[in-house]
């Protein structure tokens, strides 16, 4: 019997359905991780996740394995650099507002004692569980990713726009989005019940 899925992961590539099964809605408490969200969900805005998943290689190349100590000391011939390859979404804004982010990346580090632990206090330390039954019920923002991009942006940070910080939770799991019907919404809700209770 086919597994049944949210009806966007059905709309792209294998890439693109392996996503969705195995990293979309999965709680991350690992700094790495979402930093290489971070920096993937600004270079998206937009563009399609589909269109950033396909480049996902070539900017964990680019971007030192998505290492924000190394990303912040990028000079700005390293920049230059970066706007010549083709594997990367060659927009100068978006490469410098990556290397922006480590470094304010590092201060939120330093103040809180992780990114994650910064990050998931917006949703109070466990996932929002939504119950949607339809992708048109799935929302573009949420009062939580109001308040998160609000704070990124008093911090510096840039493409922290409410609506890629709703899609940065959604992907590291802070917000449980996938439909109801979806056999990922009742795995990632058990995820997230574990986290919530360690």
């Amino acid at each position: 019997m086919p597994l049944t899925r949210c009806t966007w992961a059905e709309k792209g590539d294998l890439n693109y359905l392996a996503y969705h099964d195995t990293e979309w809605g999965v709680p991350v408490r690992d700094d790495r991780t979402q930093f290489e969200f971070l920096t993937l969900e600004s270079a998206q805005a937009g563009l399609s996740w589909a269109t950033v998943l396909k480049k996902r290689e070539h900017y964990r190349r680019a971007f030192a394995e998505f290492d924000p100590v190394k990303v912040a000391r990028f000079t700005p011939a390293r920049i230059e650099k970066l706007l010549t390859n083709p594997g990367l979404i060659r927009n100068r804004l978006k490469i410098s507002s990556a290397v922006t982010n480590a470094q304010l990346f590092l201060e939120v580090q330093a103040e809180f004692g992780s990114f994650s632990d910064y990050i998931w206090n917006f949703v109070d330390g466990r996932p929002i569980v939504n119950k949607w039954r339809d992708m048109k019920q799935v929302p573009a923002t949420s009062p939580e990713s109001d308040a998160l991009s609000k704070d990124l942006k008093r911090r510096g940070f840039k493409f922290v726009g409410s609506t890629i910080m709703y899609a940065h939770m959604q992907a590291v799991g802070m917000v449980n989005d996938h439909l109801v019907g979806c056999f990922r919404h009742g795995e990632c809700g058990k995820l997230g019940k574990r986290l919530s209770s360690d």
